[in-house]
């Protein structure tokens, strides 16, 4: 146990030196990447907040260097062309800080490796922030625990209902919408899902339009 520890510790330690590498030989293409490596934005909120789209994953990685990132599904996916059948993995990652901020992404690619980074940098890329609190009159303590209020996200047939919970209940949901919710760092909620729910991607997706929708709204 020990080991495998040890082991993974390790990758996760060359993983942030390849990012702070990476990071350090970047070189900005759009006016947003510009603004974040001269310090004139110094925040992943007011990156998010500005009028420049975020089109570079170095931006992410530059303000928010704690994410951690997490596959979610990998399917084989082929695709008839006129030189025959083309094989190709399809990946779902997300991407989150665990404190409010959170991305989902996917990506295709004919090796695996290759398939999981575009996923996560897709889904740092889609990054957007979860607004949270104590919405349940069961609980009323002000704290950050659940979310403010009700929300409903929809991906192609999967609708999800995510409700304010009491501090303690949980994520009372499924696999794969309560692997999303740990990463936005909400830990108690009440969920209803409908619709084909063995579709990771849109379970994951769902959950995710859900939360996109607490900052919508305004709160006292």
């Amino acid at each position: 146990m020990s080991g495998r520890r040890n082991k993974g510790g390790s990758e996760r330690r060359n993983r942030d030196r390849e990012k702070a590498r990476a990071v350090e030989n970047w070189k900005p293409l759009t006016r947003l990447g510009t603004l974040v490596q001269s310090g004139e934005i110094k925040t992943i909120e007011e990156a998010i907040n500005s009028k420049y789209p975020l089109k570079e994953y170095q931006v992410v990685d530059a303000l928010l260097p704690e994410l951690s990132e997490e596959v979610l599904d990998i399917n084989l996916v082929q695709r008839m062309t006129d030189s025959g059948r083309r094989v190709k993995f399809r990946v779902c990652a997300i991407v989150g800080n665990h404190d409010g901020y959170l991305g989902i992404g996917l990506g295709k690619d004919a090796l695996v490796r290759s398939g999981i980074e575009k996923a996560v940098r897709d889904a740092k890329m889609n990054m957007i922030y979860t607004k949270r609190g104590c919405g349940s009159w069961e609980c009323n303590c002000g704290g950050a625990h659940s979310i403010p209020f009700k929300v409903v996200g929809k991906s192609g047939s999967v609708v999800i209902a995510l409700k304010p919970a009491p501090k303690g209940i949980g994520l009372v949901t499924g696999n794969i919408p309560k692997r999303v919710l740990d990463f936005a760092g909400v830990k108690d909620v009440w969920a209803l899902t409908q619709g084909q729910t063995r579709t990771t991607f849109n379970q994951a997706y769902a959950t995710f339009d859900a939360l996109r929708k607490t900052v919508l709204m305004k709160t006292r």
